[in-house]
């Protein structure tokens, strides 16, 4: 009764959340507080609760603090002279303009929020793909494999919630996991770079005051990019042609060239608003060498990862802005995602608490162990990995590592397989992750570069199945999974 009852719940919570019938936060509380009720065992919700809130504690403080740490080093201007130096790189060239892409990607996506990451990448990138008519779904894919590499880190998202969900560090699932996530990161790198070959060969390499001296057109979607020339032919202006016109094609004269650079080659090539408020160009050192500090401290473990950023965000903030009164602004503006998160972690408290403390964890295991053949047990490590790829695409993160990944664990541990090797192998979806329809900053990265979110996925799919293996490989070839 308690398998059938646990997969009950843990059905009824994907269903719902899933069919946006409910919030993440709200189903993790009361799907679980029903389903106690009706095991017999509602007198001990509140003990269920408790100690869940009491082991995953550390895990929320860590979220909070990173989010805000994150987002002041944005605040102040730590990534731009990143930003700038990237498009200065890439100049009018599509192979280094995507591979660009996939560096600046990675690079912002050190925040944890993906709809940040999308929204200074394509703010970055969207000009140059508009102005040399390149694919935009190379653009929209390329940034979404980077950014689900990069959302493994600790206060992405999803290491957080395997640890969260299996009550074990954070910092022993990812530090170990890096050499692979690394392989994974150049898999995004050299297949930008192949893409990036293709988007040559067919549009060519202009200078960038030939780029300038157009006018606008309308931008290029292509599902076919990247498979030759002329492929999309038709689909939309420019689609069919080997080369685009080159520098100055079409204008009308100078006063059109001059239109030209006043209404767009200024502002669309900065990316970041360069006069924003919160720039502190005199303290920029200062800030990447504590982020510098930061990031070595986690890796050595010298402290606990939230006290690491506990401390961080304090002296960011009191270093940056000293003013209380702007403190408090900073904080405001980054509320929302804190809360989010944090609250997330609370709630599946309630969610974790009942599924262990009633016992239907382990009756839900013991029958995935009886259903497993013999032999494939003691690689409960792979079939993670392998599982991780359609079962986070095809439902949130929220139900795959709060409702599908403990019963992994337990089987896993009947057959000898550790709690960490299952929640390592668990993250190596997150590249194809990252473009499901159920994650919202997809949403986002499609709308900023006005791309179909069909074409988007029929394009980015296969490579990011494909970099989710290679992840997945290297672990099992490094011994870490």
């Amino acid at each position: 009764m308690l398998t059938i009852l646990g997969f009950a719940m843990i059905a009824t919570f994907l269903v719902l959340i899933m069919m946006k019938k409910m919030s993440p936060i709200a189903a993790l509380v009361l799907i679980p507080a029903l389903f106690c009720v009706l095991v017999g065992k509602g007198a001990h919700l509140g003990d269920y609760v408790i100690d869940g809130v009491s082991s995953l504690a550390p895990t929320a403080a860590m979220l909070m603090f990173a989010i805000v740490y994150f987002g002041v080093m944005i605040d102040v201007g730590l990534f731009d002279p990143i930003v700038r130096a990237i498009l200065k790189f890439c100049k009018a060239d599509p192979m280094r303009i995507v591979v660009g892409t996939a560096l600046l990607a990675a690079i912002v996506s050190l925040d944890g929020d993906g709809s940040t990451t999308f929204m200074i990448t394509v703010s970055a990138m969207y000009p140059l793909y508009k102005r040399l008519k390149m694919s935009l779904v190379v653009m929209t894919g390329v940034a979404a494999m980077a950014n689900g590499v990069m959302n493994t880190l600790p206060w992405g998202g999803p290491t957080a919630r395997a640890a969260t969900a299996l009550k074990v560090d954070a910092t022993d699932i990812f530090v170990p996991m890096i050499p692979a996530l690394a392989v994974g990161l150049v898999a995004v790198v050299v297949l930008a770079y192949v893409l990036g070959l293709r988007e040559r060969r067919r549009l060519g390499t202009l200078s960038l005051d030939e780029v300038l001296a157009r006018e606008p057109e309308s931008e290029t979607v292509l599902v076919g990019a990247g498979a030759g020339a002329g492929a999309g032919s038709g689909s939309a202006s420019g689609a069919g042609t080997d080369k685009a016109p080159r520098g100055g094609a079409g204008t009308g004269g100078s006063g059109d060239v001059a239109a030209d650079r006043d209404g767009e080659s200024d502002d669309d090539f900065k990316g970041l608003d360069p006069d924003r408020p919160t720039l502190r160009p005199k303290l920029y050192w200062f800030n990447a060498l504590l982020t510098v500090a930061l990031l070595t401290a986690m890796i050595m473990e010298l402290l606990p990862i939230p006290v690491l950023f506990l401390i961080g965000a304090a002296l960011a903030l009191t270093v940056n802005f000293p003013h209380i009164p702007d403190q408090k602004a900073r904080i405001a503006a980054h509320a929302d995602n804190v809360l989010n998160v944090s609250g997330m972690v609370f709630a599946a408290a309630v969610f974790t608490g009942v599924l262990t403390g009633t016992g239907m964890v382990d009756h839900m295991a013991n029958w995935l162990v009886d259903t497993i053949p013999d032999g494939m047990g003691p690689h409960m490590g792979l079939v993670t990995g392998l599982l991780s790829l359609p079962l986070t695409y095809f439902m949130s993160n929220d139900g795959f590592y709060f409702g599908v990944l403990p019963v992994l664990a337990e089987a896993g541990q009947a057959h000898g397989v550790s709690t960490l090797e299952i929640a390592r192998a668990s993250i190596v979806g997150q590249p194809l992750h990252m473009s499901s329809p159920l994650v919202p900053a997809v949403y986002v990265l499609v709308g900023m570069a006005k791309v179909e979110f069909g074409d988007h996925t029929r394009f980015v799919v296969k490579w990011a199945v494909l970099t989710s293996l290679v992840i997945l490989a290297a672990g099992i070839l490094f011994g870490i999974i």
